[in-house]
């Protein structure tokens, strides 16, 4: 957040109660902010990080056709990955309904009508059961629901970042396929762990206005 963003008004647009706690889609200015339980989690102002969380992950694949983003946002990571021409289909899984309202209405102005592409598929369900439930493989996997393995939302989310949560994504994967995270900070244990699962990990770092860098996190399958 830059200072002219920092000394915007402050407007709150919708605020809702779910099985997790509140939810909140507040206005700063011109750009819009998502607040979870008072915690801060994106933003309309800054979104590099979460583009090249798919950039970097289709740009490894061998054939990026088939795509799963694991939370919504403001629709960032969705935009990029319908820019890519190799890309026939993205699945995005995102546990709040809200969040999936606020994509088509207040925030489609920022993610370029995403929502409205023919390749999108939304799902509302929490990515962790649609996982464990179906066989589909996908070419990419980019996953950005929490602020990282060391800063989970939601603690049951936990689950996505040990061992078994690992193995449970690699069989997603295509061979040859690419599984990304999102980090608000640096996770050397994490990206330790996933070398365990796959033959190549990467540790990318994306430097922020103000603040520590983003971290993403690329593994291949092999």
């Amino acid at each position: 957040m830059n200072i002219n963003q920092s000394s915007a008004m402050l407007e709150r647009v919708e605020r809702r109660s779910t099985p997790r706690g509140d939810i909140q889609l507040q206005k700063r200015g011109a750009n819009y902010e998502i607040i979870s339980n008072g915690t801060f989690l994106m933003a309309t102002y800054n979104g590099a990080s979460e583009r090249l969380l798919v950039q970097a992950a289709l740009a490894a694949c061998d054939k990026p056709a088939q795509v799963l983003i694991g939370g919504l946002g403001v629709g960032f990571s969705l935009a990029a990955a319908l820019k890519e021409e190799q890309v026939e289909q993205v699945t995005v899984v995102e546990i709040e309904e809200a969040i999936i309202s606020w994509n088509r209405t207040y925030l489609a102005e920022f993610n370029n009508q995403a929502m409205e592409d023919s390749r999108t598929v939304i799902i509302h369900a929490d990515l962790i059961d649609w996982l464990s439930e179906g066989d589909h493989r996908y070419d990419a996997i980019c996953l950005d629901i929490d602020n990282g393995p060391d800063w989970k939302v939601y603690e049951a989310n936990q689950a996505l970042y040990d061992q078994v949560g690992l193995k449970m994504l690699k069989d997603k994967l295509t061979p040859g396929g690419v599984l990304s995270f999102w980090s608000a900070s640096s996770a050397p244990d994490f990206a330790s762990l996933l070398k365990d699962f796959f033959p190549s990990v990467q540790e990318l770092s994306v430097e922020q206005q103000r603040g520590e860098p983003d971290y993403i996190y690329l593994a291949k399958n092999g």
